[in-house]
């Protein structure tokens, strides 16, 4: 008797539960694979800006209709927080996988038959594949390429904030198109978001913002965020010292036309700022047998591509389309054709960013 449901058609480690692997784990569930994905934190902490949605993303991942989906990404600049909050409740509503938080993986390993992975309290995870979703410190690139497991510093940092309109003095036109200033050796990015309703009414939205500065280096290294050539972590606002945030400010005063400056300024004021170290990673292989790679864990081009997450889509739905097509010659020779479709791709978005940053690292 058809019971209506598919069978299982394989299984799978996700490790990550960011974008890259929510998305992973959607698009493998939708080719009928059990998902195990990972996530070492709780939720908690998370930080992001802004990033170009593609049109129908999740219904492409989901392989599902708009109208039975919990939440909706509109097309066009979203947070990473809606973006996030968008995927997550979709990998919630699907049975096939299971999300499992603060989970923090130690190790990937295979063999001729199987994947898996052992967390930090020697629990074992396993299936057909392991796909490392983890970002650009990736634990699982350590078994895919152990020659070159590490992202480089790029020799700069962005610096983030995001502001409601509404708490900036009144403008008369706010700005909706994509603004690139330059200023005093540094770039700045600012852009028009939707609120938590998806509003983008003149004055009801928000503005988000990332200034490029590769004056502050010495900065990092003293916080530990760059330890020798690795990226480690983010500067977060309470470690942002008194003097930076003040020099931040006469800078923004100085470089910056309003209503950037006023949204600097008032993410200054409210100690809402974080410094990224921006990390960079040139694959050369994305695979490993059973082992791959997507997302900043696969390859890790900086933010001024502008296409970081659009890449990490693709991974998503090339990962699925290779496994789906190739089953019959088995998992490793459809890991095999992902990397054959995706490598080249990535490469080439890597290194037109690596372009711009020795030009702007040697200008700061």
């Amino acid at each position: 008797m058809n019971s209506g449901v598919e069978p299982v058609r394989g299984s799978a480690v996700v490790v990550g539960a960011s974008l890259a692997g929510l998305m992973a784990a959607l698009a493998l569930a939708r080719i009928g694979m059990e998902v195990d994905v990972l996530e070492r934190s709780d939720d908690t902490g998370r930080t992001g800006a802004a990033l170009q949605a593609e049109p129908g993303l999740l219904e492409q991942l989901t392989g599902r209709g708009a109208a039975s989906l919990r939440a909706a990404i509109p097309t066009g600049v979203q947070t990473w927080f809606a973006v996030h909050a968008a995927l997550r409740a979709a990998a919630d509503a699907e049975c096939r996988i299971r999300l499992h938080q603060q989970t923090n993986v130690r190790e990937a390993r295979q063999d001729t038959g199987r994947a898996w992975v052992v967390t930090g309290d020697d629990k074992i995870f396993e299936g057909d594949i392991v796909i490392g979703a983890d970002g650009h410190r990736s634990v699982v690139r350590r078994s895919v390429c152990p020659d070159k497991p590490d992202a480089e510093f790029a020799g700069y940092l962005i610096w983030i904030g995001i502001v409601d309109e509404l708490a900036i003095a009144p403008q008369r036109h706010w700005p909706r198109d994509l603004a690139i200033l330059n200023g005093g050796g540094h770039t700045f990015l600012g852009c028009s978001l939707p609120d938590d309703a998806g509003t983008r009414e003149p004055g009801q939205g928000r503005l988000g913002w990332g200034w490029y500065d590769a004056g502050r280096n010495d900065l990092l290294r003293a916080q530990g965020c760059v330890v020798g050539n690795v990226v480690h972590h983010t500067l977060r606002a309470a470690d942002i010292p008194e003097a930076t945030y003040r020099e931040l400010a006469r800078e923004a005063r100085k470089y910056w036309p309003s209503p950037w400056r006023d949204a600097v300024l008032d993410c200054i004021e409210r100690r809402a700022v974080i410094g990224t170290p921006i990390a960079e990673y040139l694959p050369e292989r994305l695979v490993d047998r059973r082992l791959a790679l997507v997302g900043d864990a696969a390859h890790v081009p900086t933010p001024m591509t502008g296409n970081g997450f659009s890449a990490s889509f693709r991974d998503a739905l090339a990962l699925a389309e290779c496994v789906d097509e190739c089953r019959g010659a088995g998992f490793e020779a459809a890991l095999q054709r992902y990397q054959a479709m995706r490598l080249e791709d990535v490469r080439r978005l890597v290194q037109g960013g690596q372009n711009f940053s020795r030009g702007f690292a040697r200008g700061g």
